[in-house]
């Protein structure tokens, strides 16, 4: 455990304010500070950081917590390499104890052990024993200086290679395959993971070799394998290629399907090009893209799973502060039949300056869209074109710009034959109806008092409302002032309804005598459970009359300590799970 007067001192040399303003803009408003959460896509900023509190929330998604918590989730880091980050960026040593954190160390090592393997497959490519990778990277026309930018190695065709070579220099069996790079057989042996196979790093925006991905040199399956997470990696939070695009000088970057893909792209000069790691786009990544860019171009395959997976991409980052172009790719013909390409077929087959006309000419996101639903319809049939006006409609009336509805809901008319004036009702219409869905569920929510009293977060539901409501003033009042509570706790943790609000309030109590509270919690909270506690946080609370707030609220929550301990939970809860029961059979049948 770190000591509290190193935590207080790293979190004053690392005000919030500037360590958020570091990956957000943002601007004074009132007593706080607002800007565009980085944690999901809005145009309205509802990013909230409070100087005064060192804390930041989210009114949107409900993200929150301290300078540590935000750093863990902005860089994907633990708790103790958040430590270790905010350190380093004001020169503060970190205490020795530090060591005692078994996961970082764990964490340190398998990251060594990536690096090490990454240099072991590297030198096997160089190696007679890489001849075939190496054939094969020759006839995909990868030349040697683009295999060694980005690292590229081959794995042998043996059981046991990697291992063997990996445990010789004090890695263990059991970090190998923590790390994703062997495999522990039936009989208790352990057997390399990737063998026989094209080895290309994934290496994350802070230079960490994290993981692998891989494909065959021959027909075997699976063509493609990757590293499975790990404590070092996590798909949803990566983009191949990053390390070298976010040093790119094009005002775009270009996300595509496949690692070859990208090495292909750039190789042709297009050094702006990423891919996902075997999944489709998340908010993670659109996260990590906002640092380097607000230009994306998508450049998916052109077959079915890759219009799929452009229709998502576009419905993600519409209405975000990003600019979104897709890059169509054509058929090309062979034996008079056209046959679907990828990137890296294309700029085998016309260039790189053809590519570059395809770039330079392609459509913005809604264009793409509003040509998907054309091609469902045949629109010289007139039933069709009906049925293409109801559900082009529907998606332009999630357009939030008017004047950007306006310019689409025309080329709509044009494209379906319709009047303006007949397609413009039909997007009113099927706005007003969109409307009226989100109002109905608004007050749903709002007409159920234990639904809106309730976390968002449905791993901290409370049983008991009335309890659960006086345990959080006694939080507020706490961080507000503890001056005015004993010098005794005058509660202890199984006082609380809430598991979670007794776990709060004892580390609050035990670290009440600290500047920054949060910080300490930030090591024993999760990233929700801190988030829920910045939530409460931003409720009204009175310090007029502090004192008697308090023995109100001692006096409730002891009061609903002894009905639980007759007669169960809270009426109110019961009664809601009931009627959530009941909605459910009903949606069921």
């Amino acid at each position: 455990m770190l000591p509290q007067s190193f935590l207080d001192d790293l979190i004053a040399r690392n005000d919030i304010v500037d360590v958020v303003g570091s990956y957000v803009a943002l601007q004074q408003k009132g007593s706080n500070l607002f800007g565009l959460c980085p944690f999901h896509n809005e145009k309205t900023p509802s990013f909230s950081v409070s100087p005064s509190k060192q804390i930041y929330h989210c009114f949107g998604c409900k993200k929150g917590g301290g300078v540590i918590n935000f750093i863990m989730e902005i860089e994907n880091l633990s708790y103790m390499d958040a430590v270790r980050f905010l350190a380093k960026r004001v020169n503060l040593e970190v205490p020795d104890d530090r060591q005692d954190d078994d996961t970082a160390r764990r964490r340190q090592r398998i990251l060594a052990l990536n690096r090490d393997a990454a240099r072991w497959y590297y030198d096997v490519l160089q190696s007679p024993e890489g001849a075939a990778v190496q054939a094969y990277l020759d006839k995909r026309q990868i030349r040697r200086g683009i295999a060694v930018r980005f690292g590229m190695g081959a794995s042998t065709a043996n059981w046991d290679d990697l291992t063997r070579a990996m445990t010789a220099r004090g890695y263990t069996k059991t970090e190998l395959i923590a790390a994703g790079l062997a495999v522990a057989s039936k009989k208790g042996g352990v057997y390399d993971k990737f063998r026989n196979r094209l080895m290309l790093p994934v290496i994350d925006q802070r230079g960490d070799v994290v993981g692998f991905g891989s494909r065959v040199i021959d027909n075997s399956e699976p063509k493609y394998m990757n590293t499975t997470d790990t404590p070092v990696y996590s798909k949803r939070h990566v983009l191949y290629g990053l390390n070298l695009a976010k040093k790119t000088k094009r005002p775009e970057i270009i996300l595509c399907e496949g690692n070859l893909d990208v090495v292909t792209l750039h190789q042709a000069g297009f050094d702006n090009a990423v891919a996902s790691m075997g999944t489709a786009l998340t908010q993670e990544q659109i996260r990590l893209l906002s640092r380097y860019t607000k230009n994306l171009v998508l450049c998916y395959d052109n077959d079915n799973a890759g219009q799929m997976a452009t229709q998502r991409a576009l419905e993600m980052l519409s209405n975000t502060e990003f600019t979104v172009r897709v890059l169509r790719l054509p058929n090309k013909m062979v034996d008079g039949q056209p046959k679907k390409q990828d990137a890296d077929d294309f700029i085998k087959a016309y260039g790189p300056d053809a590519f570059a006309q395809l770039l330079s000419g392609s459509a913005g996101g809604m264009e793409f869209r509003m040509a998907q639903v054309a091609g469902k319809y045949d629109l010289k049939d007139d039933r069709q074109r009906v049925a293409y006006a109801q559900e082009i409609s529907q998606v332009l009336c999630t357009l939030e710009n008017a004047v950007e509805r306006e310019v689409y809901t025309n080329r709509a008319a044009e494209v379906s034959g319709f009047s303006k004036e007949a397609m413009r009702t039909e997007v009113e219409r099927a706005a007003r109806q969109r409307r009226s869905r989100d109002r109905k569920q608004r007050e749903r929510r709002e007409l159920n008092p234990a639904v809106s009293l309730q976390p968002t977060e449905r791993s901290i539901r409370y049983t008991n409302l009335r309890s659960a409501m006086a345990e959080e003033g006694v939080i507020r009042l706490l961080l507000h002032d503890d001056t005015i509570f004993p010098q005794d706790a005058p509660l202890q943790e199984d006082d609380f309804s809430s598991p979670l609000l007794g776990k709060i309030f004892g580390l609050l109590w035990q670290h009440r005598s600290s500047a920054y509270p949060m910080a300490a919690l930030s090591a024993s909270l999760s990233g929700e459970e801190m988030s829920h506690l910045t939530a409460l946080i931003q409720k009204p609370e009175s310090t007029a009359n502090a004192e008697k707030s308090l023995q109100d609220y001692l006096r409730i929550i002891r009061e609903e300590k002894m009905k639980r301990a007759g007669s169960g939970a809270d009426p109110l809860v019961l009664a809601m799970e009931k009627k959530r029961s009941s909605q459910k059979k009903t949606e069921d049948t």
